[in-house]
C-alpha cells in the first residue's frame, strides 16, 4: 500500500437523474453544445438509460451523466447534491449568458468563493452553474456551440446538508480533502458555504457544502442528482479499497464499470460518493470518432442485448 495520503484529484463525473431521456437528449447535446459520449444502461437497473455527455474524447472530469427514470420531480432539501456547475473558457459568461437567454433558460449572476458564476436549470429543474476556469477540455467538432466556448468540464458540486461535521471528518480523515475558506450563500447570505479542495483545489477539484438545518430533506426524482464521483488514479485503485477498508467504513468494495473502476460510498449524511478511475476510458469499445453513436452494453450485459433493447424507447 502507498506510504503517501491518498487523495482524489478532482470531480470525475456526476450521475442525475432525468425522466425524459429524449429531451434531454436535446438540451445537453444542443443547448449546452456537450456530446453523447456513451449510450448505455444503468448496469444494477438495465431497463433504464445511462447517458454520458462530456467533451469530444469523454476526458474524466468532463462527464455528466444521466439515469432515465419514470420518476416524479425531485423535491429540493436537505442530504442532496444541490447543484452541478460546469466550467467554461475563461472570458465566455457573457456569451453564455446571451446563449442561454436566446434559447429560452432565464440566468441569474452570483458570485461563489470569489467566483462569477451563472446559475440556471434544465427543463426538468436540473440545478446547474457555469464558472470560467481549470483546465482545458477537447472541443467537439460536431457541438453547436463553437469550439472557444465549449464547456470544459465539470465545476464544483455543490452539497445542501443539516449539519457540517459529521461531512467534513469524512471528507478529511478518509479522503484527504482540505478546508479552503467560506463564502455566503448566495441564496441566503446569513448562512455560509464551506469549500473543501482535493489536493491544489481550483473549480475543477472542490465541493461546496451549503449548511441549513432548517431544510427538509429533499426527495429524489428527476432534476436531481443521484452521486458524485471523485477521480483516483488508476495505480492507487486498490489501495484505495484497502485504506477505507482499514477505517471501518462500508463500501460497496472494488465494482468494474468497464469504463473505468469504482468504489462506493454513503457518508454520514446521506450523500453516496463514488471513486472512479481514469481508465479504461470511453474508447474501449468504441472508435473515438463514432463514442455514442450505438447502445453499447458492459461485457456481462451483452447476452442479455436483444432483452434490453426491447425494453428501452428510442432516443430518436
Amino acid at each position: 500500500m502507498t506510504t503517501t495520503p491518498l487523495t482524489p484529484h478532482g470531480l470525475h463525473h456526476v450521475t442525475a437523474v432525468t425522466a425524459d431521456a429524449r429531451g434531454n437528449l436535446c438540451y445537453y447535446t444542443q443547448t449546452l453544445g456537450l456530446r453523447l459520449v456513451k449510450k448505455t444502461v444503468n448496469q444494477d437497473d438495465v431497463t433504464a438509460y445511462h447517458l454520458f455527455y462530456a467533451d469530444r474524447d469523454g476526458t474524466p472530469g468532463s462527464d455528466l451523466t444521466f439515469f432515465q427514470w419514470d420518476v416524479p420531480r425531485e423535491q429540493p432539501g436537505n442530504h442532496s447534491v444541490s447543484r452541478t456547475s460546469l466550467r467554461v473558457p475563461e472570458g465566455t459568461l457573457s456569451w453564455w449568458q446571451a446563449h442561454l437567454t436566446a434559447s429560452g433558460t432565464p440566468v441569474t449572476s452570483v458570485t461563489r468563493h470569489g467566483r462569477a458564476h451563472l446559475d440556471f436549470s434544465d427543463p426538468e429543474g436540473q440545478r446547474l452553474s457555469l464558472v470560467e476556469g481549470g483546465p482545458a477540455g477537447t472541443p467537439w467538432e460536431g457541438s453547436p456551440v463553437p469550439a472557444d466556448k465549449q464547456i470544459l468540464g465539470l465545476g464544483p458540486s455543490e452539497l445542501t446538508l443539516p449539519n457540517l461535521f459529521p461531512t467534513t471528518r469524512v471528507l478529511e480523515r478518509a479522503y484527504h480533502l482540505t478546508p479552503a475558506g467560506t463564502y455566503p450563500d448566495p441564496e441566503q447570505p446569513s448562512r455560509t458555504i464551506h469549500v473543501y479542495a482535493m489536493q491544489d483545489g481550483g473549480p475543477h477539484a472542490e465541493l461546496h457544502l451549503r449548511i441549513d438545518p432548517t431544510l427538509p430533506p429533499a426527495r429524489p426524482g428527476a432534476g436531481g442528482v443521484h452521486h458524485i464521483a471523485l477521480r483516483v488514479q488508476d495505480d492507487q485503485y486498490h489501495d484505495w479499497n484497502a485504506h477505507l477498508s482499514s477505517l471501518g467504513l462500508r463500501t460497496s468494495g472494488e465494482v468494474d464499470r468497464h469504463w473505468f473502476h469504482s468504489i462506493y460510498y454513503r457518508e454520514p449524511q446521506g450523500i453516496l460518493i463514488e471513486l472512479a478511475t481514469d481508465g479504461p476510458g470511453f474508447a474501449v469499445d468504441e472508435h473515438p470518432d463514432h463514442l455514442g453513436e450505438t447502445l453499447v452494453l458492459a461485457p456481462f450485459l451483452e447476452p442479455h442485448r436483444a432483452q434490453i433493447e426491447a425494453g428501452l424507447t428510442p432516443l430518436t
